[in-house]
C-alpha cells in the first residue's frame, strides 16, 4: 500500500489525472490524501468532486476555504467569485449529491501510525492533539446538521475572530477553528491570525508578521503537518517536519504529490490551453 498527499488540486483535474498515472496510483491498494481546494479556479471541479467521492475508502480529504466556499454559494448564500470556474459544477444533475458528500468531510485528516496530521492551512501553534481534534469535531458535525447553512456557514466570514481564548463563545470557536485551518498564513506575535497578506516571506513587509509554521508549536517535532493554502512559498518550509504542497497549478504551475513510504515528490505541470 501506498499513501499520496496531493496539493491544492482548484479543479486542475486533468493536471491530477496525469501525476497520479506517474506513480500508477492504485484505489484498491493505495490512498490518496488531498490537503483540500479540491474546487474553483480549474475547470474541472466537477469532475474533480466525482473523482474523490468515488474513491471512497480509498480517499483521505479535508475541506479547504474554496470547498466551504462552494457550500455558500450552492446555499444562495454567496454569489459565485468571477475566477472561479464552478457553473458545469453548479448546474450538474449531481450538484447536490456532491455538496452533502462535501459536507461530510472533516478539517483534519490523522495517519497515527506515522504522526502525520493534515489541514489545509496548518494547525495553529499553541494547539495540542486535544484541541485540534475537539475543535475539528465540532465544525464537522456542524456542517452535518440540517441547519448548517444558517447556523455555520451564514456566519463564518468574518475577520473578527483571529485569536484562540478560551473566553470564545461556542459560536466564535467554531468561527476561529475555520479561519486558522483553512486561511491561515501569517500570525502576529500574540498569535493573531492576519487575512491580509498572501505574499512570499521575503516579500512580506510588516515586521510584526511572521509564518505560522516558525512559531513554537506544542505538536511538533512529534508530528509532521502537510498542509497546502499558501501558493506562494511553493512548498519552501526547510523542515522535515512540514510538507507545503500547494505549488499553484491553478496560477500556471505545478501540482505536487507526496509519497509518503519514498518521502518524495512527484510534480505535473500545469496544461497549456490549447
Amino acid at each position: 500500500m501506498a499513501n499520496y498527499f496531493v496539493g491544492d488540486i482548484q479543479g486542475c483535474f486533468h493536471e491530477l489525472k496525469l501525476v497520479l498515472s506517474k506513480v500508477a496510483f492504485n484505489p484498491s491498494t493505495d490512498c490518496l490524501w488531498a490537503v483540500g481546494d479540491l474546487v474553483a479556479r480549474g475547470d474541472g471541479s466537477l469532475q474533480t468532486l466525482q473523482y474523490f467521492k468515488s474513491l471512497e475508502g480509498s480517499a483521505k480529504v479535508v475541506l479547504g476555504n474554496h470547498d466551504l466556499h462552494l457550500l455558500a454559494v450552492h446555499g444562495k448564500l454567496k454569489r459565485v467569485n468571477p475566477k472561479d470556474h464552478l457553473t458545469e459544477l453548479l448546474t450538474s444533475t449531481d450538484i447536490g449529491v456532491l455538496v452533502d458528500w462535501l459536507r461530510l468531510q472533516p478539517l483534519y485528516q490523522e495517519y497515527p501510525e506515522q504522526n502525520i496530521l493534515m489541514t489545509h492551512a496548518g494547525i495553529p501553534p499553541q494547539w495540542d492533539l486535544k484541541i485540534l481534534r475537539h475543535q475539528a469535531d465540532i465544525v464537522a458535525d456542524a456542517l452535518q446538521q440540517p441547519d448548517y447553512l444558517s447556523a455555520l456557514i451564514a456566519k463564518m466570514y468574518t475577520n473578527s475572530v483571529d485569536k484562540w481564548r478560551d473566553d470564545l463563545t461556542e459560536l466564535e470557536k467554531k468561527i476561529y477553528t475555520i479561519n486558522a485551518l483553512t486561511r491561515m498564513r501569517y500570525l502576529y506575535p500574540d498569535g493573531r491570525l492576519d487575512f491580509d497578506c498572501k505574499l512570499p516571506i521575503e516579500q512580506c513587509d510588516n515586521p510584526q508578521l511572521s509564518p505560522w509554521y516558525i512559531h513554537n508549536a506544542l505538536l511538533r517535532p512529534e508530528h509532521t503537518l502537510v498542509f497546502g493554502h499558501w501558493a506562494a512559498i511553493m512548498g519552501e518550509v526547510n523542515s522535515p517536519a512540514l510538507h507545503a504542497l500547494d505549488t499553484g497549478c491553478c496560477w500556471g504551475e505545478h501540482l505536487t504529490l507526496w509519497h509518503l513510504e519514498s518521502d518524495q515528490k512527484i510534480t505535473q505541470n500545469k496544461l497549456k490551453k490549447s
